[in-house]
């Protein structure tokens, strides 16, 4: 049997996450979501920057049911690389109830394509993160998203805020709709008036394809407080910016977990705090409709949503 040593330091997923104090919508989606091997089913790609702990779709579905809510967005891993086998196989467990985000590469057949859109991708990321992934080349990223449009898959990007600018012209030429992942990782100790956040309002002001996720405030946050030991009102620096775009744009944003949670550095959250979270970010019943009903199942589950 292959076996992994983690990373030295690594933080594992919060086991017994508390039951939420907030009750979700009917039919609410963890739009950002991981699942982790297990290594000795489905082997760390050799080229990976992490190591983590075994994070398996059993257990991801058991934390959907524990929390409350009914459906899954399984975003690629980078520790897997472009071997989605491990996200595949949750699909194909989820009994329709996940839906995935793929890495592939430009030799990507296209019975590949069709089949993983059989068992429920419907996106490719792009991650621009440096310490996480070495680039690939934008012209293969262009000629991949043109062949996923075809079959109206949208792409997903990672990035941080201070690479924006250099990305721009990139992000806005893609043929497809376009999520961005934690509202381009803000730095929440500026102000949300300031440029580096304007930048990305302007983003989304101006391209009417691009959507966001307010997710990972645990990864945002500088001073807190943590989602731990029963805290009511955690990451409460993140909140402007969410806020922000929440009632700028309340028809292209998504919410997830972000379970389980890779790399992370001073803590691990409890899940059920981060959905408590939610009702200081969208307050209202109208908002929380569509943050976590409404705007997902349009994005992945379109066939529910037209007559």
């Amino acid at each position: 049997m292959i076996t992994f040593e983690k990373t030295p330091g690594w933080l594992d997923w919060y086991a017994g996450p508390s039951k939420p104090r907030f009750k979700l919508p009917a039919g609410a989606v963890d739009a950002h979501c991981h699942v982790f091997g297990p290594g000795a089913l489905f082997p760390f790609a050799p080229e990976r920057r992490y190591t983590p702990c075994d994070a398996s779709w059993q257990q991801l579905f058991a934390l959907r049911d524990q929390l409350g809510i009914s459906r899954n967005v399984i975003v690629q891993a980078t520790c897997h690389g472009a071997d989605n086998s491990a996200m595949l196989d949750a699909l194909a467990h989820a009994d329709g109830r996940a839906r995935g985000v793929a890495t592939v590469r430009r030799g990507v057949s296209e019975a590949e394509l069709h089949r993983m859109h059989a068992l429920g991708v419907r996106g490719v990321r792009f991650n621009f993160v440096r310490r996480l992934v070495d680039f690939t080349p934008k012209d293969e990223l262009v000629e991949i998203a043109q062949r996923i449009a075809r079959l109206g898959w949208h792409v997903v990007v990672y990035f941080e805020a201070a690479d924006l600018p250099d990305l721009w012209d990139f992000f806005t030429a893609l043929p497809t709709q376009i999520v961005v992942d934690h509202m381009g990782r803000p730095d929440v100790s500026q102000p949300v008036d300031g440029p580096e956040f304007a930048l990305f309002l302007r983003l989304m002001r101006e391209h009417s394809n691009v959507w966001t996720k307010l997710s990972c405030p645990e990864r945002l946050s500088v001073s807190g407080p943590r989602a731990l030991n029963g805290e009511a009102r955690p990451y409460r620096d993140v909140l402007p910016f969410a806020q922000r775009v929440l009632a700028e744009f309340p028809d292209r944003v998504l919410w997830g977990t972000d379970w389980p949670h890779p790399n992370l550095k001073d803590h691990m959250p409890d899940d059920g705090l981060l959905v408590d979270f939610v009702a200081h970010l969208a307050p209202t019943p109208e908002q929380q409709q569509r943050l976590l009903v409404s705007n997902p199942m349009r994005l992945y589950w379109p066939e529910e949503t037209t007559a």
